[in-house]
């Protein structure tokens, strides 16, 4: 492309300016494009079906021959262009890029890589949902301790933890669904940022291509990198739940903690103490969520102050994608894995669900209910007793109470067996519905949560088939010229 305007270009400048490391990713995407973009144009009489025929054959040539075959040029566009036209001549190469440009056909590409990884992500987090709502079955009995500021602070259910968790992914698969929607929207025919003379036909290689509509404006087209950021603002979000459940599964596994042993495969042990195993795997999900965070940070800096239309500063806010989605799509797949296959120890998570005197709100909605009392008089007694580490009985009550109110809760209805039960982490549980952990309202939750991902599963399907059934109609219009 240089040679007819410019003079050569020295090795470092070219190795400044080549994408090829990061276009790898688009390779596939890329001769796809062209393939499209190259039956219009037949369809259209812009080339003739013997030129179409030529170029078609030599793309399937290159994508046999693989990235590693290509010339080093600037960008993996170019690399196939000049390729082609070393295998049939620029007379009847040269004509595949005929009403297009390098910026149409570049973010033409990055929508349809992003739009099937989008797919694929989708389709690991309605995966790890599942896992999480099916252990939640398992486990709508099983005590544990809820903590806030990392106390034990209410005794809840695995299920109730794990369903938390659920909810939070249920949204991410949300955000991505979004996200999917200003991806798939396509741009090819806007040719540098003005459109073309030529007459051709952008609905048909939307067509062709899977996409759901186009961007009307071709300024628009070419520039638009905010569906970039969206995607990574919608992995940064999901690689954030994901850490926190990797934070958790690290302290769990812990001998402090002692909940949940991780499975071999997730694990490492120390190159000089023999007796560790270290959570490493969720340890790097955790590290890897800064990455992911540096990404959206990377694309916005990158694009918060280019003029329109096209400035080739946006090469650099492609490799930032990839990264994250790399690491976001592993660290889904990870997740899935560790929750899966790890052990829990039933046993310590309902000896541990009362300790730290998690009874106490309960035993202030108790006194509520049975004294009619006010909660916040409720609070200075129960606090009170847990400020003098003092057990919870009624002789101890009664003394408190009666500082604080001048009367023994004793003579306002109180007694043991009403106390005994308000320290009973089992019967608190199953009073605390409204989304809490009541067994009952957990497996209706279960069920909500069930529906929800029975729906979403079939639209990613209907997406799926949909994306499908344009790479067959794509490659039964090439067959038509081979």
């Amino acid at each position: 492309m240089r040679k007819a305007r410019l003079s050569a270009q020295p090795e470092d400048v070219l190795a400044f300016t080549s994408s090829l490391d990061a276009d790898h990713w688009i390779f596939e995407a890329d001769l796809n494009v062209d393939r499209a973009h190259v039956v219009m144009l037949a369809e259209e009489g812009i080339i003739t079906n013997e030129i179409c025929s030529l170029i078609l054959s030599a793309l399937d040539t290159i994508q046999n021959g693989g990235i590693s075959s290509l010339p080093p040029e600037e960008d993996i566009h170019a690399a196939i262009e000049s390729k082609l036209i070393e295998m049939i001549g620029e007379d009847a190469g040269g004509r595949m890029h005929t009403g297009r440009s390098r910026n149409d056909e570049v973010a033409t590409c990055i929508r349809v890589r992003l739009r099937d990884l989008l797919l694929t992500m989708m389709r690991e987090l309605i995966g790890l949902r599942k896992i999480l709502i099916v252990h939640a079955k398992k486990h709508t009995r099983t005590l544990m301790p809820g903590f806030t500021h990392t106390q034990h602070a209410q005794p809840t259910t695995l299920a109730h933890h794990l369903l938390a968790h659920a909810g939070a992914f249920e949204r991410d698969f949300d955000r991505l669904n979004d996200a999917y929607k200003r991806t798939n929207l396509s741009p090819l025919g806007a040719a540098a940022f003005a459109g073309t003379g030529f007459p051709v036909n952008r609905t048909r290689t939307c067509e062709l291509l899977g996409f759901d509509g186009l961007i009307e404006n071709s300024m628009d087209a070419v520039s638009a990198r905010d569906f970039l950021i969206e995607s990574v603002s919608a992995f940064a979000n999901l690689m954030t739940n994901l850490s926190r459940i990797a934070a958790e599964l690290i302290m769990w596994s812990s001998s402090e903690f002692d909940y949940i042993t991780i499975d071999d495969q997730y694990a490492s042990t120390s190159s000089i103490m023999p007796q560790k195993k270290n959570p490493d795997v969720a340890e790097l999900i955790r590290g890897k969520t800064g990455s992911v965070i540096a990404a959206v940070t990377g694309i916005l800096t990158i694009t918060k102050a280019l003029p329109h239309s096209y400035n080739r500063d946006l090469q650099e806010a492609t490799p930032h994608l990839w990264s994250a989605v790399s690491d976001t799509l592993a660290s889904v797949r990870m997740t899935a894995g560790m929750i899966d296959t790890m052990s829990i120890h039933e046993e310590k998570l309902a000896q541990e669900a009362t300790a730290g005197f998690t009874m106490a709100t309960e035993l202030a909605d108790t006194l509520v209910r049975s004294c009619g009392i006010s909660f916040r008089t409720a609070h200075q007694i129960v606090g009170t007793l847990a400020r003098m580490n003092a057990r919870p009985s009624l002789s101890a009550i009664d003394e408190i109470g009666l500082s604080i109110t001048g009367r023994r809760l004793s003579d306002l209805g109180l007694d043991e067996s009403v106390i005994s039960t308000a320290l009973d982490p089992i019967s608190s549980i199953r009073i605390h519905a409204g989304g809490g952990p009541a067994p009952d309202d957990v497996t209706r939750v279960i069920e909500v949560f069930l529906m929800k991902l029975q729906d979403d599963a079939i639209s990613l399907d209907k997406r799926c088939e949909r994306v499908e059934k344009a790479a067959q109609m794509l490659e039964q219009e090439v067959e038509k010229y081979r």
